[in-house]
């Protein structure tokens, strides 16, 4: 008999178990595969019937029962297509969302921005519409699409012209903000002890005021334009920002690239603004955009009271407002259209800060 080294009695087992290793790889880029076709064959079937239904839903000739059944219906296909799609193409990371999310503030801030290039009907001066149907009922293949109001004017119009002066304010607010409470935080956190004691102390009070009952008093005092409403709403945003710039500076302050930075001799000063200021930026920036949305609210707040931008100048407070009485029960569409700006922009706006938070959470140290 020949002998048996162990090499040639390993070795079948041995290349079993490369050959296992191998088609376990095999099957599951396989079954990955067969997956990813499956999303694509349903996001592409959902998203066909989402964007029949919708048309039909938008057909002026059905009952407006109907209409609304099926636009609804089409859009919830259309939303579960797209989401399928995006799966397949991009992986489990895909959020349609916020991608939503992204596309709404882009497109609403591009129409702000260039709304006088707009083919828009009036907005705001009503002698050019005495001869115009006053509460016309939306219809998208009109020249007033979302409807008119009293006095005739086009309601999206309005709501483009109203997005100006809110996205103008809120972000001015927060800009404001973001400066000031990020540069008191800082010293806060930087110095501590009394300087800490005192500005917490301020910090805290501002607080503990209720924020509507200081902008009411703030709007009473002060002219209702753009400039004084922003000041006014930026008071609100600093508290929160001092905290956040205070806690994250007390966090960088103990970190070894600032105190090297004081082992070489750098001022207090120079500390702060190269070292400290650029990484206490993003946490400020991310909580930025979600204060944004929180402004908008308020002043929208403000409008409806009749405290901020007064009519005829449009804004989605003062556009809600109009819908008071018995007119919401005739003619919801006055409510409904600047409600449904306000929601989607304040919920985008959300969406896409909640996003910048859980992105910066874990951010490192910015080098400059």
């Amino acid at each position: 008999m020949s002998e048996t080294t162990t090499d040639e009695i390993e070795m079948p087992a041995t290349t079993g178990r490369v050959l296992d290793a191998a088609n376990v790889e095999k099957l599951a880029g396989a079954s990955d595969l067969a997956e990813r076709r499956n999303l694509y064959r349903i996001g592409a079937f959902l998203t066909v019937v989402g964007v029949v239904a919708t048309g039909i839903g938008l057909a002026p000739l059905l009952i407006i029962g109907v209409r609304t059944v099926l636009f609804v219906v089409g859009l919830i296909a259309l939303y579960m297509g797209m989401r399928r799609l995006g799966l397949a193409r991009f992986g489990a990371d895909f959020d349609l969302t916020f991608v939503l999310a992204c596309v709404w503030l882009a497109a609403l801030i591009a129409a702000a921005l260039f709304a006088p290039l707009l083919p828009l009907a009036e907005h705001e001066d009503t002698t050019k519409t005495l001869a115009a149907e006053s509460y016309a009922e939306p219809n998208l293949f009109s020249s007033n699409p979302l409807g008119t109001n009293n006095f005739g004017l086009d309601l999206l119009a309005r709501s483009v012209y109203g997005a100006r002066s809110s996205l103008l304010v809120a972000v001015a607010a927060v800009l404001i903000g973001m400066v000031i409470g990020g540069a008191i935080g800082i010293v806060a956190g930087y110095f501590g002890g009394k300087v800490d004691r005192i500005i917490g102390v301020m910090t805290n009070s501002l607080l503990a005021v209720p924020a509507l009952i200081l902008l009411i008093a703030l709007a009473s005092v002060l002219e209702p334009n753009l400039r004084n409403i922003a000041l006014a709403l930026a008071i609100l945003a600093i508290p929160s920002m001092v905290r956040i710039a205070r806690a994250n500076t007390l966090v960088y302050s103990q970190r070894e690239f600032v105190l090297a930075a004081r082992s070489m001799g750098a001022t207090k000063l120079r500390v702060m603004l190269r070292e400290i200021a650029p990484n206490v930026a993003l946490p400020l920036a991310s909580l930025g955009m979600v204060m944004i949305s929180v402004m908008i609210v308020a002043e929208a707040s403000l409008s409806f009271l009749g405290l901020g931008i007064q009519p005829p100048s449009p804004t989605w407070g003062n556009m809600i407002s109009e819908g008071q009485g018995n007119v919401f029960e005739q003619y919801p569409y006055v409510v409904l259209v600047p409600g449904f700006f306000l929601f989607l922009t304040v919920f985008s706006f959300n969406m896409v800060g909640e996003k910048a938070q859980r992105k910066t959470g874990g951010a490192r140290e910015v080098k400059l």
